[in-house]
């Protein structure tokens, strides 16, 4: 029988490997759904069904806020969105490329995207971008919201 300090040591060991797994499966989400994705974080903020006064969308749709962290030089290839949103640049510059054309948003900036256009976006900075999105899904999306573009 193996001495306690053995047990508890092989146990750790075995935690920590879980631990690495789970963070190394679940680090780069979007490279799995086909998008080429460096140096970005995401946590959704708020997540609601919409119920209100317009009843043709209530039950059907959700509001999603989620604010993204790009890293100095992060970049997010080409994809499409779920659905349409406004993002608001919180701190930081993004260089938003749609259709050959870049655009530069700083912090304060404003600007929507329809979902269904290819685009880029990268921080060509040396400080941290962040960036509030805000989405209408279906109701029962729960993945994240960047698809690869549709051929």
């Amino acid at each position: 029988m193996l001495p306690p300090v053995c047990i508890i040591g092989a146990i750790i060991m075995r935690l920590i490997l879980v631990l690495i797994l789970v963070l190394f499966a679940g680090a780069d989400r979007l490279a799995a759904q086909g998008v080429e994705a460096r140096g970005i974080t995401s946590e959704i903020k708020l997540d609601e069904v919409v119920f209100g006064h317009l009843a043709e969308i209530n039950g059907k749709f959700k509001m999603r806020a989620t604010e993204v962290t790009f890293a100095p030089g992060a970049y997010l290839g080409v994809h499409h969105h779920v659905g349409p949103g406004i993002r608001y640049v919180l701190s930081g510059e993004v260089a938003f490329t749609e259709g050959g054309h870049t655009t530069i948003y700083k912090a304060g900036s404003y600007f929507f995207e329809t979902g269904n256009l290819a685009h880029t976006a990268q921080n060509n900075t040396t400080l941290p971008l962040r960036i509030l999105f805000v989405e209408i899904l279906p109701k029962d999306w729960s993945a994240p919201t960047v698809i690869p573009p549709k051929p």
